[in-house]
């Protein structure tokens, strides 16, 4: 079994196709899917893919950074309300992100904090995303390093050094998709680096489709093939990473 650990069923790119997408990950072995929250528009769609494949997707509910704007503090009392009337495998996807720009920075870090601290408090793990922001993201962190934070870093994005700086808040898997297939990725060098124990497998689809399908519509079934490269790059076979990486979310995420 292959767990996709962050996986955005909901996407309008798989309106037309859901079944399908999920009948062709059955067959490549994907038989659970982590599905983030991102903000209160695309909740009620979220949810409906969870009613639709109950014993298959698994929610979270948080608020994302590229969609934290001046209401954010609506946005996170949506997320609380949620945490109160039903059950979230995690908070998020939270996180920093300054790829577009720093206009909502400063709303970005209060949103990210809020969540940090409604994971300790629900006792529930973090998808945290990390996108050319690693050094706020660590100034908010240190802001509550005695709180019990776990997680992953979705869509690992760092280096070797800033994962050994990641441990020091808690303990935290890297999630590990398309990109390692990249020529030339960071993210490859990482994955040598580190044993299998600190990751989790995930697409981010319909985004971060791997090689040979970089630039298409990703989805669950191509895990396969994120599998086959990390296997060559531990020098190990697919079934060992399929079951480390397997027992990893499962244990994360309690599923």
């Amino acid at each position: 079994m292959i767990i996709d650990s962050h996986v955005h069923l909901y996407a309008g790119d798989f309106a037309g196709d859901l079944d399908e997408v999920m009948a062709r990950a059955q067959l490549a072995g994907v038989q659970k899917f982590i599905i983030p929250g991102v903000d209160k528009a695309s909740f009620e769609p979220m949810m409906s893919v969870v009613r639709r494949y109950p014993d298959r997707c698994f929610p979270a509910v948080g608020l994302h950074p590229t969609d934290v704007r001046s209401d954010w503090e609506a946005e996170i009392e949506f997320v609380v309300t949620q945490l109160q009337q039903q059950k979230f495998t995690a908070i998020g996807e939270t996180g920093l992100d300054l790829h577009y720009g720093s206009e909502f920075i400063a709303e970005q870090r209060r949103a990210f904090e809020a969540q940090l601290r409604l994971s300790a408090y629900h006792r529930l793990p973090l998808i945290i995303h990390a996108r050319e922001a690693f050094e706020p993201l660590f100034d908010v962190l240190d802001t509550v390093k005695s709180l019990p934070l776990r997680g992953v870093f979705h869509a690992y994005s760092g280096d070797a050094a800033t994962l050994r700086r990641i441990r020091q808040y808690g303990d935290f898997k890297i999630g590990v998709g398309g990109v390692v297939t990249f020529k030339n990725a960071v993210l490859a060098d990482v994955v040598k680096d580190c044993a299998l124990s600190d990751m989790i497998l995930e697409t981010d689809a319909p985004w971060l489709a791997p090689v040979p399908f970089r630039g298409k519509r990703n989805e669950s079934a191509y895990l396969s093939y994120i599998v086959e490269k990390i296997a060559a790059l531990k020098n190990c076979t697919t079934q060992e990473v399929e079951d480390v990486t397997t027992r990893n979310a499962e244990q994360l995420f309690a599923i």
